[in-house]
Order: structure tokens, then C-alpha cells, then sequence
């Protein structure tokens, strides 16, 4: 086994660029509340975050349960059941098709 050497990143939701939003929602189609982890930050305070990685980078997208939420909530991508649309999935699919690290724990 190697050690991985990507970059750990850090960053709130909202610097994330909207290529990498749209993959959250591919990768995350049933919203984020259930995928959320914590771990302590450098101040050794207890945080939440988003893990989700890249070809590039291991990004962890600090929210709160009730960040996650809301954004589902009010995001027209999802229906009223915090389900990503089939049309939107669709259409990510085919943008990111060549990402395989959205599709790999697909099937």
C-alpha cells in the first residue's frame, strides 16, 4: 500500500469552484448530512466536514449538519426529498464522465 501524497485541503463550501460543487453533488447524490465526519483542527477544536476526493486533491468541505441541510434544501438540483434530480444527474454524468473517481463506488 503507498502512501497517498495528494494535497489535504481544507476549504468552506462556498470557495469551493463550481466544477467541484457540481462533482459533490454527483458524488453525494442524496445530499451530504449522512457523510459528514469530524475530526479536531489544528486548534484541537471538534469540526465537521465533507470528505471528498480528487484525482487532485483530498478535499474535507467544512459544514455543519445544519449547513448541509440547507443547502440541499435550497438547491433546485434537488427535489423536495433531498434527492439530486435525474436530469441534473444526467447531465453532471456526461460533463464529468471522464472523473473516475465519481464513478468508482457506482453500480
Amino acid at each position: 500500500m503507498t502512501q497517498n501524497s495528494k494535497p489535504k485541503v481544507i476549504q468552506s463550501y462556498e470557495k469551493l469552484s463550481q466544477e467541484t460543487r457540481e462533482q459533490l453533488k454527483l458524488y453525494y447524490p442524496d445530499g451530504y448530512v449522512d457523510y459528514l465526519i469530524e475530526f479536531p483542527n489544528s486548534k484541537g477544536e471538534i469540526v465537521s466536514a465533507l470528505p471528498f476526493e480528487t484525482d487532485e486533491k483530498v478535499y474535507m468541505v467544512r459544514m455543519s449538519i445544519r449547513k448541509a441541510q440547507a443547502l440541499i434544501d435550497d438547491d433546485s438540483d434537488y427535489d423536495e426529498d433531498g434527492m439530486l434530480l435525474q436530469s441534473k444527474r444526467e447531465k453532471y454524468e456526461d460533463k464529468y464522465s471522464d472523473a473516475d473517481y465519481l464513478f468508482s463506488d457506482f453500480d
